[in-house]
């Protein structure tokens, strides 16, 4: 018996589920308002930074120990600072606005590279017709 009130788990007549969660497919957060996918980004971009700061530090100082302290200082700074920017950046926007944002940037700045990063984006600016207009007559006024 089908009341007014159905329970949204019901099942259909043909047995497939007929309400599924609205965020069911979203990756959840992880740390600072970044995803997994984010956070594994922000901290490998840290991480080369920290390297990159560290060796001529290193070098300066004849401590090595300075390299993995600054990649681990880094990381620290670059997730709490990187996450916060993101966070403030994504806010209103869909769940895939930073892939795709990304994705622009690449396909605007280095083309070649364009294909190997997710496909190719629509970038041309300007304006775009459907092409049915009617064809002009031939010879004649229109």
């Amino acid at each position: 018996m089908a009341g007014a009130f159905e329970s949204p788990r019901e099942t259909s007549r043909d047995g497939l589920v007929t309400f599924l969660p609205h965020r069911l497919n979203r990756q959840p957060v992880v740390v600072r308002g970044l995803t997994a996918d984010e956070l594994w980004i922000c901290a490998g971009l840290s991480a080369a930074a920290g390297l990159v700061l560290g060796v001529p530090l290193a070098w300066m100082t004849s401590s090595i120990a300075m390299v993995p302290t600054l990649i681990v200082a880094g990381i620290g700074i670059g997730v709490f600072v990187g996450g916060g920017l993101l966070r403030r950046m994504k806010r209103g926007r869909p769940d895939t606005w930073l892939y795709r944002q990304l994705q622009w940037r690449v396909a605007l700045r280095y083309p070649a590279l364009a294909v190997h990063v997710g496909g190719q984006l629509v970038t041309r600016a300007g304006c775009w017709s459907t092409r049915r207009q009617r064809p002009r007559p031939r010879g004649g006024t229109p």
